[in-house]
């Protein structure tokens, strides 16, 4: 799946799923260093938990982060897999 983000540095966010199991997220654009971690930590953990932790995370004095679009993409996945 490719996300478009909205609002936020990083231009798309590139899931791979396997069932809920988050198999590979790849961040285009946005800081390298945290999306790249992001990345690593979300790997092989449930999108459903992902999602929990992730969603209304903020950066600075925007309304979204890299890792809400996150939360965002696999929610729409999971919604999209049904």
């Amino acid at each position: 799946m490719v996300y478009k983000t909205k609002g936020t540095c990083s231009r798309e966010i590139h899931i791979e799923l396997d069932g809920d199991i988050v198999k590979s997220v790849e961040f285009i654009g946005g800081c390298a260093g945290n999306t790249h971690g992001i990345s690593k930590l979300v790997k092989g953990m449930s999108a459903t938990e992902v999602i929990e932790r992730l969603e209304g995370t903020l950066c600075g004095p925007r309304s979204t982060s890299c890792p809400d679009q996150l939360a965002k993409a696999l929610r729409l996945a999971l919604e999209e897999n049904k």
